[in-house]
């Protein structure tokens, strides 16, 4: 029996898949994409969480990112010859090599940057005569033997480093080596000689024998001190004055280790493991801060002081680096989710709606099955096994090319993925054409939403789903949107919620409008109108399921286009923040100034619309916050007129920038930024504030109105306030306040007529417009190496550097493209679903006279009233859904590297009228495109193909 079932189904599905060759390749087509779709998805999130985690170990400072373990020198209780022997290579050597071996996954070192030596921790005054000495000061070196040095460097001069006859604790007189640079800065010489102290005062001579190059600068073995390779020149913290002296780093033979152990200069013996991320993936970042963790104070520490001593201790900055990857992650990872639940969502719409035009075709042949004696459970698992057949070698395909194309991830998301969208086109089908059949159908019964009643189980269903989601949105209303990290499901399905709501409510409200129109259309002399009002309420088209498909993709779309063009302006805002205008010409520091030449040979530059010379002091204190005035300083703003202490306290701005500017050419300037009107007026050099002939001291007793920052003038009052600056001594009163200021980025601020400086020459040059970078930077360095460039094109491009960043956009752009591909599709499916009554209808029609003209006018206002529906309806559900989520969406983490988790104010989510308006309205303009093809189509057919004798359609 079993054999006779076996052999009955196979003609079956045979048969099936030759009848309808098209109809399954169209599924097969669609599920292969759909699940394509649906594995690449996670893969895709994968690979940028991997690449951004790599990236940002790799380019993170090389001492940040090292695991740095080191101990004291041995204890002075020990025999003389054991501590030698601590800090000899070979025994360094089988520590770091144990050490490397002990180093818990997924944390792996870069074997060919490791280093391991001794050095001291404590810089030593070198008063060699022919050391350079900036300001007098003398130079403090260090000194470490590492090794590795003939791998890592080549010899320029002299000769290595060595030790013959072996170093001792005793030896006095030991061979070094300095790398270009520090022999650059420090005057080193091969063949000189440096005084090393020792705490038995008996000094140890350093012989500086060679000097060598690093073969890899920027690598970890150069770069975890990075002293090792440059020398460096800071701050003595111990003059009171702002003095500066050399420090660098000498390096000793590699087997030298001992005689640094007699010197006072607290020597450790050190293992430096460099990271090796190229295997690390998204994942393992949670792992890698745990192990870090471990390492630094747990049982990876007691496991790391079983091998190189009691007092080791870890140190390394790898764990901020992923705790930092992390954060980023988090913040990107919501609105990520929201892309893939909403594409996901419209995808299963589309899927269900293929099941619905694939039930709707063989209905009337099911029916017969049925009405013949067959089985729910015998037509539901011949239908299983038919779509079966088509659906899961798609899904497998698809996999396989997400697997392909997108190389990395890992493999189980993206296989649950598309096992998912296999299941769900398998059991949609054989589920809603045996719901369908479980009653006998009546032949030939209507649809028509306007006289027909839906069923009691249809309304509690719909009635049981409205109050959920209503629910969800609710909650989600009174709790915020912000996910505190990581992804919430109740916020990435909001535009799903939305969509679900705004669909039952329209298919609902649908039939209203449709029964007050059909009236007025009645009395009307043409049938057109009457007819389409009438077709469009009876359609199927007009039910709930292509409604939310139309609305999720709307929603999806315009949410995603919102955050791609947020994304453009916040960059496009921080760039200009940053360089003040589209180019900028200023000097190296604050104190030096433009000369007049250079000033005019930029401005007359070929593509500078514009050019405004400005005077810039970012440091100048101010005095006092002025008794009386600390909640605010009534002042006219560049805008109007508003209370400068709204936004800041008098007690907020003790620093301010003083800009001095020309008011005319300034005020150009802001207008191009879009700022609020510069009073340009209120800065005339007049009467006290008049301009001083050459040479002339200002006196303290001068008054020069200024435009402040809130802040500024709440702390400084109504009265006038003496200040004192590097542009002379004097006294400002404010006269208008502005929040943002062209030429600085700092919030605190304070803009004075140049012209009424003691010192009036341009510290910066702001340029508007769009000069060529290659002869702006020619005409610049014509004056020195004082000046630099910055252009707004190149500060924008600095902002799109991080795989993690770049990944992310690309996967919206994605979203954005597949839920128009799927609008489109379900456009398609809900005309084709009724295609065949409308041939029918048309042939009809134009057995009674009904010209071809005719027949395309009906089909497009017929489609006009649904398409009119879903962009109404996608308008509100993506303008709702961007409302809704906007308070918890930062796009500072998508939109700036490198700023990202700073004090980066944050970028909100707005609504983008292109994105909002254009998708919505391409559905109806798409609608009366396939409707009018589908006129054209049927027009070419004649009537006697359409209709035959005895059909009931």
């Amino acid at each position: 029996m079993s054999n006779d079932k076996r052999a009955a189904s196979a003609p079956w599905i045979r048969t099936r898949l030759r009848t309808a060759p098209g109809a399954a390749t169209a599924l097969a087509v669609l599920v292969l994409v759909t699940a394509f779709l649906a594995a690449a998805f996670p893969r895709a999130v994968d690979a940028y969480e991997s690449k951004g985690l790599r990236h940002d170990i790799t380019t993170a400072d090389a001492g940040r990112s090292t695991v740095e373990i080191a101990r004291p020198q041995p204890g002075l209780e020990l025999p003389q010859g054991q501590r030698e022997a601590e800090a000899r290579s070979p025994e360094l050597t089988r520590v770091g090599k144990a050490l490397l071996k002990a180093l818990p996954a997924p944390l792996r070192a870069d074997a060919s940057s490791v280093a391991y030596g001794v050095r001291t921790t404590k810089p030593i005054v070198a008063n060699e005569p022919w050391l350079a000495r900036p300001e007098a000061k003398p130079p403090r070196l260090t000194y470490a033997t590492q090794s590795g040095l003939k791998d890592h460097a080549t010899l320029s001069s002299g000769a290595w480093p060595a030790t013959p006859g072996g170093v001792t604790e005793d030896s006095r007189a030991v061979q070094g080596a300095v790398t270009e640079e520090t022999a650059a800065e420090l005057n080193v010489k091969v063949g000189a000689t440096i005084t090393l102290p020792t705490a038995a005062q008996e000094p140890i001579t350093v012989t500086i024998t060679g000097i060598v190059a690093p073969r890899d600068p920027q690598g970890g073995y150069w770069s975890s001190d990075p002293l090792l390779r440059s020398p460096s020149l800071v701050p003595d913290p111990t003059d009171p004055f702002p003095v500066h002296f050399w420090t660098g780093t000498v390096l000793l033979a590699e087997d030298a280790g001992p005689v640094l152990l007699s010197t006072a200069a607290e020597p450790v013996l050190f293992w430096r493991f460099p990271p090796d991320p190229t295997g690390l993936t998204g994942p393992d970042g949670s792992r890698l801060t745990s192990v870090i963790a471990s390492l630094e104070s747990g049982p990876g520490l007691l496991k790391v002081r079983r091998i190189a001593g009691d007092t080791a201790v870890v140190g390394t900055g790898l764990g901020h680096i992923v705790e930092a990857n992390a954060r980023m992650r988090d913040a990107i990872g919501p609105v990520i989710a929201v892309a893939g639940l909403g594409i996901g969502s419209v995808a299963a719409v589309v899927l269900l709606m293929t099941g619905a035009l694939i039930a709707g075709r063989r209905r009337d042949e099911l029916a017969l099955m049925r009405s013949r004696g067959g089985s729910l459970r015998g037509i539901g698992g011949r239908l299983l096994a038919e779509t079966a057949v088509t659906v899961l070698p798609a899904s497998a395909l698809g996999l396989l090319l997400a697997v392909l194309l997108v190389g990395e991830g890992r493999w189980w998301p993206g296989a649950l993925a598309a096992a998912g969208v296999g299941l769900l086109v398998c059991v949609a089908l054989p589920v809603r054409t045996t719901l369908q059949h479980i009653r006998p159908t009546l032949h030939g019964a209507r649809e028509d939403m306007v006289s027909a009643r839906p069923s009691r189980r249809r309304t509690v269903a719909e009635l049981t789903l409205l109050v959920l989601a209503v629910g969800a949105v609710t909650a989600l209303l009174r709790r915020g949107t912000s996910a505190g990290g990581g992804t919430d499901l109740l916020v990435s399905a909001a535009p799903v919620l939305v969509g679900l709501i705004a669909a039952l409510v329209l298919v609902r409200l649908y039939p209203l409008p449709l029964r007050l129109a059909v009236r007025p259309m009645a009395r009307l002399r043409g049938a057109i109108g009457f007819l389409s009002l009438a077709r469009a309420g009876r359609s199927s088209a007009g039910g709930a399921l292509p409604l939310l498909a139309l609305l999720l993709a709307l929603a999806t779309a315009a949410f995603g286009g919102s955050v791609i063009a947020g994304i453009g302006d916040a960059r496009d805002d921080a760039a200009l923040a940053s360089v003040g205008a589209d180019a900028r010409v200023s000097g190296t520091g604050e104190r030096v100034t433009l000369p007049d030449d250079l000033v005019r040979t930029v401005s007359e530059l070929d593509g500078v619309r514009d050019a405004a010379p400005v005077r810039v002091e970012y440091t100048v204190a101010m005095p006092e916050a002025a008794a009386g005035d600390g909640s605010g300083t009534r002042t006219d703003t560049a805008a109007g007129t508003g209370a400068a202490g709204d936004d800041a306290g008098a007690g907020d701005a003790a620093t301010a920038a003083l800009v001095g500017v020309e008011p005319a050419s300034y005020a150009r300037l802001a207008r191009t930024r879009g700022l609020p009107a510069f009073p340009a007026a209120r800065l005339k050099a007049t009467g006290p504030a008049a301009p001083l002939p050459e040479g002339t001291e200002a006196g303290p007793e001068r008054v020069l109105p200024a435009i402040a920052s809130p802040a500024v003038a709440a702390r400084l009052g109504k009265e006038p306030r003496a200040i004192r600056t590097m542009s002379g001594d004097f006294q400002v009163q404010v006269v208008g306040t502005t929040p943002r200021a062209v030429a600085v980025s700092p919030t605190n601020f304070l803009i004075v007529n140049a012209a009424s400086l003691e010192q009036k020459a341009p510290t910066t040059l702001l340029l508007a417009g769009a000069p060529d970078p290659g002869k702006l930077r020619a005409a610049v360095d014509e004056n020195g190496k004082k000046f630099v460039v910055q252009l707004r094109s190149e500060e924008r491009a600095r902002y799109v550097n991080t795989p993690m960043q770049a990944g992310a956009e690309r996967i919206y752009l994605a979203a954005v493209a597949a839920g128009a591909g799927y609008a489109l599709l379900a456009v398609l499916l809900s005309l084709l679903q009724t295609a065949p009554e409308r041939k029918t209808l048309l042939a009809r029609l134009r057995t009674m006279g009904l010209t071809t003209a005719q027949g395309r006018r009906l089909l497009a206002f017929e489609a006009t009233p649904q398409a009119l529906l879903a962009a109404g309806g996608g308008l509100f559900t993506g303008w709702a859904t961007i409302a809704l989520l906007s308070p918890g969406v930062d796009l500072v983490p998508l939109a700036l590297a490198g700023v990202a988790g700073s004090d980066t104010d944050p970028v909100p989510l707005r609504t983008d009228l292109w994105s909002l308006g254009l998708p919505a309205a391409g559905v109806v303009v798409l609608a009366a495109a396939v409707a009018g093809v589908q006129a054209w189509w049927a027009s070419r057919r004649g009537s006697i193909t359409e209709l035959r004798a005895g059909d009931s359609r």
